[in-house]
């Protein structure tokens, strides 16, 4: 069994910061891209940010130049770095990983998601 846990989320005033943390624990023989997705209220969840094992990255446009992900392998931990943020970055966050279960001999790949952090900014 894999899990993830989130943590960082809460209330921020339009143009602060915060930062999410996820780590993954668990029978982990490697994990692949971690990523952040959100899911606003009335809407579809959508990708944030995402970050392969070797450290390339991929981000929403809604967000490019605001926030950072970034990846502490060792630790299996994903990080957001959201600043500049806006009414519209509310939501709850979810952490995903690929993550590789098993053995060497006898594997599987699958995704996992956490239970989700809200980010709600307001003032």
């Amino acid at each position: 069994q894999v899990q993830l846990v989130e943590s960082g989320g809460g209330l921020v005033q339009p143009g602060g910061s915060l930062r999410l943390s996820c780590a993954a624990s668990g029978s982990i023989l490697s994990v692949n891209d971690m990523g952040w997705y959100r899911q606003a209220p009335g809407k579809e969840r959508e990708l944030v940010a995402a970050c392969t094992s070797g450290g390339t990255t991929n981000y929403a446009d809604s967000i490019k130049g605001r926030f950072t992900i970034s990846r502490d392998n060792a630790k299996n931990t994903v990080y957001l770095q959201m600043n500049s943020l806006k009414p519209e970055d509310t939501a709850v966050y979810y952490c995903n990983a690929n993550v590789k279960t098993g053995s060497f001999v006898r594997w599987s790949v699958q995704d996992y998601w956490g239970k989700g952090t809200l980010v709600t900014v307001s003032s």
